[in-house]
């Protein structure tokens, strides 16, 4: 009796782990305008959603399920997240105002394949260069690494912009990513 009730537990906690995944997914590539995707995996999902929802429903008198339940949705969101931070999906857009120190951070982050808009800016304490960069999220952290090693005081903020049209910089990005990556 005690085996099968734990076994029923795990069984519950794997389900909603994986249901919530599902969920966090659809709701990310809903976002992003993958419709068809997201379509496809809420298909998934609901069938994972009713089978351990109808377990739990099925044993109420047991609250160690509801218990098991609620671990495994939590624990599913950060796994869901985990996955979607994988993934990368879509393009960040990176400002970053930097001292104009003569180090030239636009033309090395161009050597390196990033798209870069730049400009004279002036701040507090004097003339500054700011930039705006596109990238896949997938090398985010990686241009954040070059900007700060360029540049230790370099000032950044980034964002997902919602549409991007035209310009040297979705078609260019990807190719000089791709040639990036190659070498």
């Amino acid at each position: 009796m005690l085996e099968s009730g734990l076994v029923m537990m795990a069984i519950i906690f794997v389900i909603n782990i994986f249901y919530v995944s599902f969920f966090t997914m659809r709701m990310i590539l809903t976002l992003k305008g993958y419709r068809y995707i997201a379509a496809a995996v809420s298909m998934v999902e609901v069938v994972i959603y009713v089978v351990g929802l109808g377990l739990v429903l099925d044993n109420l008198n047991e609250i160690q399920n509801l218990a098991a339940y609620a671990v495994g949705y939590g624990l599913g969101v950060i796994i869901g997240m985990k996955i979607e931070e994988k993934l990368a999906l879509g393009y960040i857009t990176v400002n970053v105002i930097v001292m104009d120190n003569g180090i030239n951070l636009p033309k090395q982050l161009r050597e390196k394949g990033y798209g870069v808009t730049d400009w004279a800016a002036n701040g507090l304490e004097g003339d500054r260069m700011a930039m705006q960069i596109l990238t896949p999220r997938k090398y985010e952290l990686k241009l954040y690494q070059m900007i700060k090693e360029m540049d230790p005081k370099a000032f950044i903020i980034a964002y997902e912009p919602k549409t991007i049209h035209g310009g040297f910089w979705v078609k260019s990005v990807r190719k000089s990513m791709a040639r990036e990556q190659a070498r």
